[in-house]
């Protein structure tokens, strides 16, 4: 830009996309409480039949949780394992937070809530969004069951073997 333009950037400005941001954003803030409710029973729905669904299970977070997270603990099974269980289910989710997708480290935040490393590497992250319905949960809820059971199975020859699941 020139000084002219204030040293602003030269050009005109995209008023039609300031205008579609203003709208989204308001239609955004009006839904928030209502989605903010259906998330959280979504989630709560999801987290109680896992814990149902598979035992042992522990979910983290306590009463702390956003409402479109469900971090679970999976003892005896490794994330790895059941990541590429459930995506054969047809179920996506990750072992760490987003902003870590990818890093084959135990999660950061688990570990520095208290975990140990063996637990932080048997936790799901489920992330739910708008366009999660109920029926994705009850697909979560069984599909969770059996993976886990296949991923302790498979944890337990390994360590029969003296390999390390991690």
């Amino acid at each position: 830009g020139g000084g002219q333009e204030r040293d602003l950037r030269s050009g005109s400005v995209d008023v039609p996309g300031v205008v579609a941001m203003a709208v989204a954003l308001d239609e955004a803030v009006r839904e928030m409480e209502a989605e903010t409710r259906r998330l959280t029973a979504l989630r709560d729905r999801l987290i109680d039949g896992v814990l149902a669904a598979v035992p042992g299970a522990i979910a983290n977070g306590g009463g702390e949780r956003l409402p479109g997270i469900a971090n679970i603990t999976f003892p005896g099974c490794s994330g790895e394992s059941l990541i590429l269980l459930l995506d054969a289910a047809g179920i996506e989710c990750s072992t760490g937070s987003a902003c870590t997708a990818g890093v084959a480290e135990p999660s950061h935040v688990l570990l520095a809530l208290g975990a140990d490393d063996a637990s932080a590497r048997s936790s799901l992250r489920l992330s739910l969004g708008y366009t999660t319905t109920e029926a994705d949960i009850d697909a979560a809820i069984a599909a969770l069951g059996p993976a886990a059971d296949r991923a302790r199975v498979a944890g337990l020859g390994l360590a029969r073997a003296g390999v390390s699941a991690s």
